[in-house]
């Protein structure tokens, strides 16, 4: 179904200034954040791992709601809202699983271990990797844009596994509990609470530039099919 084009550039600013101030604060708050009696300065990943968690949580769940709005109302746009979601996510995810590692060796002595929440981490990355690869390889494809949409919605089930891995596994898994209102230390709450809005902001300033450029290309598309077609004519 065609579709106007969308109007970004308000979408742009708007995204622009609360990522740099929100950004701005975020970083005062954690250089002046206390330091871990236990972890030391390695414990301030705390502050950047799970708002990445955030990120991708938020982009593979919209995914499966673009995907789904795709199926019911065969609208153009929520077909590039699940895309680029899907794609803004795997970034997120890419830091979680980069800052993640780094994290374990500075407090547990080691890179990777194959519980129950690391397993399903890196499953939820593979899964969305698989998305974006199924859509590469097809892409305009209104046939797979319907598969990848029941496949985007099928994969958020793995989303509440992996948030809730750590009661799942019953003690055996080396991550402590999921963080509660008094999970954190005296001084943290800030730069953590900060860390969640400066990636909540970084995912809506990307999506938006994520979206109007899959417009752009869908347009390029039509463009070229249409001088194709006169040409062949």
């Amino acid at each position: 179904m065609s579709m106007a084009p969308p109007p970004q550039s308000r979408w742009h600013t708007a995204t622009a200034v609360v990522l740099a101030v929100s950004a701005v604060a975020w970083i005062w708050l954690v250089w002046n954040a206390p330091v871990d009696s236990r972890q030391g300065e390695i414990g301030k990943i705390l502050f950047v791992h799970p708002p990445a968690a955030l990120g991708a949580y938020l982009g593979f769940i919209l995914t499966g709601v673009g995907g789904a709005l795709y199926l019911w109302r065969d609208d153009e746009r929520f077909d590039h809202l699940a895309a680029a979601a899907a794609e803004v996510g795997v970034l997120f995810a890419v830091v979680m699983l980069l800052s993640g590692p780094i994290w374990a060796k500075g407090t547990w002595g080691k890179w990777w271990s194959w519980d129950l929440r690391l397993t399903l981490t890196l499953l939820l990355f593979f899964v969305y990797v698989a998305y974006l690869l199924l859509r590469s390889f097809t892409e305009g494809s209104d046939r797979v844009a319907r598969f990848a949409a029941i496949y985007g919605i099928a994969g958020v089930a793995v989303i509440p596994l992996n948030y809730f891995a750590i009661d799942l596994a019953a003690g055996r898994s080396i991550h402590p509990e999921n963080l509660g209102g008094d999970s954190l230390g005296a001084g943290m709450g800030w730069p953590f609470a900060m860390g969640l809005v400066t990636a909540t902001a970084a995912f809506a300033f990307l999506l938006v530039r994520r979206i109007e450029l899959g417009w752009l290309r869908s347009e390029r598309a039509r463009r070229e099919a249409l001088a194709g077609a006169r040409g062949a004519s």
